[in-house]
């Protein structure tokens, strides 16, 4: 038997080299770019594991599940934290983060989500990274969502670790990951005695083994498949161009939001302000009195392959999710949400225009 996938020859070092170079040039940045061998929390993990311990003190930035858990991380490498926590349906300033230094200037390591796509908002990370960059902090950015759906810029913003997966707007992998480290970065972690050694986890170990020795030898056998993918996945953003797929994600947001407006039986945008709002999702609230999951479930009873999704934990009663991102960022895929979400209220006797969603959406599509 024969397959596309099996009986591959190896991953060569200089084709794992050259992915690097080209997810190193998808953020235009002149950082070391390393490819980790698993999904994104991977280097999320080893990001913090490598730069944090007992003599960091951290502003770690709440805007999401995924800022509890960095929080979460940092205690237990024994860094000092002071979380900064921002209601889910808004996004955070630089002047809260200007205010955090000044509370307590000792911080010297910012921990922050760029979009979460798991409550719709994103954070204006190139001003935030210019008070990081007056403070002399290290500055450890989440743009796993983000990357895609807009500007992801390490070098412009001051970011010190920039991690990427291409599971969403990117449209690729969920396996393979990335992350940008800069010198200060790594310096950081080569002065920290409990960064990861010998470990899935260490950063040091793709630096000392693979970077420095000139990306001749990898560490151990390759994800193969995955980064093929991955290098697929890169080549098809090459061909479209990254501001034409940035630009069908902004413009299926925009399309979401006033759709879901002008449909009506009471549903609204989660996210208040459309500034703060993601491109890569989009969240509305549930009417109220009504399920957010119920109202999923009876929408995805018509089409299961919808991008919807009822927030997760305590928030599935309330918000709904449009994951309009990688190939569900067209307008084809929101008329088809919108109108089962619009079939799913009316079910539940709320009164909605589904004609007016589509004029909305239409119009609203740049």
């Amino acid at each position: 038997m024969t397959h596309p996938f099996l009986d591959l020859p190896p991953l060569t070092a200089a084709r794992f080299a050259a992915i690097e170079d080209r997810v190193a040039r998808l953020l235009d940045t002149r950082q070391d770019v390393v490819i980790m061998q698993g999904e994104a929390l991977l280097p999320l993990e080893g990001a913090i594991r490598g730069t944090a311990g007992p003599g960091t003190t951290a502003l770690n930035v709440i805007t999401g599940p995924y800022g509890q858990t960095f929080g979460d991380w940092l205690r237990d490498c024994g860094a000092t934290v002071h979380d900064l926590s921002v209601p889910f349906h808004t996004a955070v300033s630089a002047e809260q983060i200007r205010k955090a230094f000044a509370e307590h200037p000792e911080i010297d390591f910012v921990s922050l989500v760029h979009a979460e796509a798991a409550t719709g908002n994103t954070n204006p990370v190139a001003g935030i990274g210019e008070v990081v960059r007056e403070h002399g902090a290290l500055f450890y950015l989440d743009a796993v969502a983000s990357v895609g759906a807009e500007p992801v810029l390490p070098d412009a913003w001051g970011v010190d670790l920039c991690v990427i997966g291409a599971q969403k707007a990117m449209g690729g992998p969920a396996g393979v990951s990335a992350v940008s480290v800069s010198e200060r970065a790594w310096a950081r972690m080569a002065a920290n005695p409990q960064a990861p050694r010998r470990s899935y986890l260490s950063l040091l170990d793709w630096k000392e083994r693979w970077v420095d020795g000139g990306r001749k030898a990898l560490l151990h056998a390759p994800a193969q498949l995955e980064m093929l993918a991955l290098e697929a996945c890169v080549e098809r953003i090459e061909a479209e161009g990254l501001e034409t797929v940035m630009a069908r994600h902004r413009s299926a947001a925009s399309a979401t939001r006033a759709g879901a407006l002008a449909l009506g039986g009471g549903l609204e945008p989660y996210v208040l302000d459309a500034a703060e709002a993601a491109p890569v999702a989009t969240t509305l609230r549930a009417p109220s009195g009504v399920a957010a999951s119920d109202l999923v479930a009876r929408a995805l009873a018509t089409d299961p392959a919808l991008p919807l999704a009822a927030g997760g934990g305590a928030l599935a009663r309330e918000m709904i999710r449009v994951n309009h991102y990688g190939p569900d960022a067209t307008p084809g895929t929101i008329q088809a949400a919108l109108a089962a979400l619009g079939a799913a209220l009316a079910e539940r006797g709320l009164r909605v225009d589904p004609d007016a969603a589509r004029r909305a959406a239409e119009q609203a599509w740049h």
